[in-house]
């Protein structure tokens, strides 16, 4: 019997993961831009190949500060973003995914004006408006069910994404932050509008603290978030959730060269509300991924990436029966 180690069984099951993406990366990507009075926005559009079929799930997809759409589709120059797995799942499930371009700050990247108190570098622009823009062209262009509306971000972009919950006229059916928290240093005052949360957060998150505080990138403060557990009592009370959650563990699969230990804690049951964490034991500011991992050069300065799990895929599993309410 030939004995594999670790690390071997975990690249077999990353080149197969990488030859089935290939075999399904059939979906249709396409630029677009759209007016807004900061000037015009831009895009990237991946949808299914074939003729358009009302009526399929939207999901809006925010890339992190520095980042892009064409990264975060894994279209550009370099490593891919873990965030480009979501291409294998348009085809697959039927599903438009939306990649926006943030717009550039003080610092001259590019990113978000995500709400951040005492933020240093972040645009001033109008991104819940430019959503809202963005929104109304698919539905034109591609007959969205507007109850299935999901948006997912990372770093700056997840921050962005709980802007959009509590700002977007258009209610969302869901909502995924990665390496994310809200913004602000209390939870906000007044009642909510409930909507399903996920959050993939590391412990050891050594840019946007796990415990909440000021946000640092190389030594620059960047404004102030909550943190995890504050975020996450947020959206209980919002959708009437209980304290105590069901959590199981997740299986190891990033071998020994991975630190990393993910447990998963759900609130509320099949069919209604809910709000989940994936905790990454030991995790920094990065995706957790199966296929798509960050180079040595990255992961220096985020901190150890977790091989457990691919967040595309989490982000689906947790989206796919949310509704959004009638209006």
């Amino acid at each position: 019997m030939l004995h594999l180690s670790t690390r071997t069984h975990r690249t077999i099951r990353c080149l197969g993961l990488a030859l089935a993406t290939v075999g399904a990366l059939a979906a249709d990507i396409r630029p677009g831009s759209i007016p807004t009075r900061d000037g015009d926005r831009t895009y990237l559009v991946a949808s299914p190949s074939g003729a358009v079929r009302p009526g399929r799930p939207l999901v809006i997809l925010l890339h992190g500060h520095t980042g892009s759409a064409r990264h975060a589709l894994g279209q550009g120059r370099g490593a891919a973003s873990p965030l480009a797995a979501w291409l294998p799942i348009v085809d697959r499930e039927g599903v438009v995914v939306v990649a926006l371009d943030g717009a550039r700050g003080a610092d001259g990247k590019q990113g978000w004006n995500d709400g951040r108190p005492g933020k240093a570098g972040n645009p001033v622009t109008d991104d819940v408006e430019f959503v809202r823009r963005v929104l109304v062209r698919l539905q034109e262009d591609f007959r969205v069910d507007p109850s299935r509306v999901y948006a997912m971000g990372m770093s700056n972009g997840g921050v962005m994404v709980f802007r959009l919950a509590l700002d977007l006229d258009t209610p969302l059916a869901a909502i995924a932050a990665v390496c994310a928290t809200m913004p602000g240093d209390r939870p906000p005052s007044g009642r909510l509008r409930p909507v399903s949360v996920l959050l993939i957060e590391g412990t050891a998150d050594p840019l946007m603290p796990y415990g909440g505080g000021q946000v640092t990138f190389f030594g620059h403060a960047r404004g102030s978030v909550l943190g995890v557990e504050a975020t996450l009592a947020v959206w209980r009370r919002a959708a009437g959730l209980p304290d105590l959650p069901v959590t199981e563990s997740l299986p190891h699969l990033g071998g020994a060269e991975d630190p990393t230990r993910v447990t998963r804690s759900t609130w509320g049951g099949t069919g209604g509300l809910q709000v989940r964490l994936l905790r990454v034991e030991g995790g920094g500011h990065a995706e957790p991924t199966l296929s798509r991992p960050y180079g040595l050069l990255y992961r220096a300065v985020t901190g150890p990436q977790n091989g457990d799990l691919e967040s595309a895929e989490e982000a689906w599993a947790f989206f796919r029966d949310k509704r959004a309410p009638e209006p």
